[in-house]
C-alpha cells in the first residue's frame, strides 16, 4: 500500500520534528516529500541554533495537494510563523481537511492550522506557548503526549515524537476519515 506524504516546511523548522517523522514514514516504504515555498533547500533550527540544510523535493507553487495522501507540519518558532501567512501554504493545508486526509502537526505547527481555519471544534495539543491561540480559534486544547481527532494528529514537543510518529503511521494506514 504505497502512500505519498507531504511535509510542509520552510526555514526555521525544528530539525527533529521534520527528520524523525520523515524517517519513520519512509521506513513504512512510503514516499515522503519536503514541500516548501522555497526552492532547493531549507535550513533547520536545531534546539538553540541553525541546523542542517534539507533538500526541498517539491516547490509549493509547483505542487498539487491532491498528489498526497497525508500532510505533516513540523514546528519550530520561525517555520509556522512564515507558513501561516503564505496563501499557497494555507490553501495546501485546507485541501487535506476538505478531503479528510490525515494531518500531523507538532509543537508550533498547529499555528498554521489556525490560519487555515480548521481547528474550531477540534481537540488537539501543542506546545504550551500557542495554547491560548488555539483556544481562541475554537479548539479544545489538552495537555497530552499525542491527540488524535478524526485524522488530525497533534503533539506538544520533540519528546513526544515517538508517540506522534506511531499515531501518524496508524492514521495514514487508515486513510481518509469520513
Amino acid at each position: 500500500m504505497d502512500k505519498k506524504i507531504a511535509i510542509l516546511a520552510t526555514h526555521g523548522f525544528e530539525e527533529s520534528e521534520l527528520k524523525s517523522p520523515k524517517e519513520t514514514l519512509e521506513q513504512q516504504g512510503w514516499t515522503v516529500h519536503i514541500v516548501s515555498p522555497e526552492a532547493e533547500e531549507i535550513k533547520a533550527w536545531a534546539k538553540t541554533n541553525w541546523g542542517q540544510a534539507y533538500k526541498v523535493d517539491k516547490e509549493l507553487s509547483q505542487t498539487r495537494p491532491s498528489d498526497y495522501d497525508a500532510l505533516v507540519l513540523p514546528g519550530g518558532v520561525i517555520n509556522p510563523d512564515q507558513l501561516r501567512t503564505n496563501r499557497d501554504a494555507i490553501a495546501f493545508v485546507k485541501h487535506f481537511f476538505d478531503e479528510h486526509k490525515p494531518v500531523g502537526a507538532i509543537c508550533h505547527g498547529p499555528q498554521v492550522l489556525i490560519n487555515a481555519e480548521v481547528v474550531n471544534g477540534r481537540t488537539l495539543t501543542s506546545v504550551e506557548a500557542i495554547k491560548m491561540d488555539l483556544k481562541n480559534a475554537g479548539a479544545r486544547w489538552v495537555d497530552e503526549e499525542v491527540v488524535v481527532d478524526n485524522g488530525l494528529v497533534t503533539s506538544r514537543t520533540p519528546k513526544d515524537l515517538p508517540a506522534f510518529n506511531k499515531k501518524m503511521v496508524e492514521e495514514i494506514r487508515e486513510g481518509v476519515h469520513a
